[in-house]
């Protein structure tokens, strides 16, 4: 494996959206960077059918779990099947260095478009550590607060002070997001060694104390400097909520004019659900989001 690689973690509900994916990127790779796309076992063939002749490695959750030193020991292929997929696939992301044995990766999930070219350069500093996405996410909050989101903002600083206190730091409530995320092996490598073994803690343990495997990778890169920090806002134009699409596409924002200044966009499954398998979602299910997609779209007007 190079030493930078391109990282899709799906499943099969996702299958459209990682196929959209890698048709998107197929045109926009000029470095023709390694593309690894990451689901369960039970989902390898359908997989491997649906994305075809693009260039890319498919891999399992399972080998990737299974890549862990304590693996056996800690009966973590028991726990992945045990652990709900929101919180499972946190860890696999996060493990995923240990089977690819990249030094850094950009980590996406299946929602993700791209709009241009994205080079090596974009996310490996010259030194040859990666970027760090480390912002304030000023702009989202204020919106958020703008259309009477309120809880999001409320969300973002009760997830950080949560964080900042397990790692003993005070200052800023910092973002080091959204997906798709930038992330050195190196800072995984020093969270477990440095803070997980010496409490005899797994990922797994560090995520079901507190499911933020962003702010995990953020604040030990703070604590320990495992790597330089040469910070970067986000890269890709991350929607995630519709109401925050639909108050953009008002502005004028659209797949034409993203480009300027992102790479790509994400457009999160979690209300853009149009692309999802048949037979994945229940019908009440897909009522419930037709009829917010409804109200979201009326509230917009205002």
């Amino acid at each position: 494996m190079a030493d930078f690689a391109l990282v899709c973690k799906s499943y099969r509900r996702d299958v459209a959206r990682a196929r959209r994916l890698l048709d998107s990127l197929a045109p926009n790779n000029p470095d023709a960077l390694p593309v690894v796309v990451i689901v369960p076992k039970d989902d390898l063939a359908l997989f491997r059918e649906a994305l075809g002749t693009h260039r890319h490695e498919l891999v399992s959750d399972e080998d990737v779990v299974a890549t862990h030193p304590q693996a056996a020991e800690r009966h973590l292929l028991e726990r992945y099947r045990a652990t709900p997929g929101y919180r499972s696939q946190q860890v696999v992301k996060a493990e995923a260095w240990r089977l690819l044995g990249c030094s850094s990766y950009l980590c996406m999930d299946s929602d993700t478009v791209f709009l241009r070219p994205a080079r090596r350069g974009d996310f490996v500093a010259p030194g040859g550590h990666p970027y760090t996405l480390l912002h304030q996410s000023r702009e989202l909050l204020q919106l958020a607060v703008n259309r009477g989101q309120a809880r999001v903002a409320e969300a973002f600083r009760a997830e950080s002070e949560r964080l900042k206190a397990l790692f003993g730091r005070d200052g800023p409530d910092y973002d080091f997001g959204p997906q798709p995320l930038i992330w050195s092996a190196k800072v995984w490598a020093d969270l477990h060694e440095k803070f997980l073994a010496p409490r005899g803690w797994t990922l797994w343990d560090a995520i079901d104390h507190a499911p933020t495997e962003i702010r995990w990778y953020g604040e030990a890169l703070l604590a320990y400097r495992s790597i330089p920090i040469e910070p970067i806002e986000p890269l890709f134009r991350v929607y995630h909520h519709e109401w925050q699409w639909l108050v953009q596409r008002r502005l004028g924002e659209s797949a034409a004019t993203l480009p300027s200044q992102f790479i790509g966009a994400v457009y999160q499954s979690n209300w853009e659900y149009e692309l999802d398998l048949p037979g994945t979602r229940s019908a009440l299910s897909l009522l419930s989001r037709r009829l917010k997609r409804l109200r979201r779209r009326w509230q917009a007007r205002g």
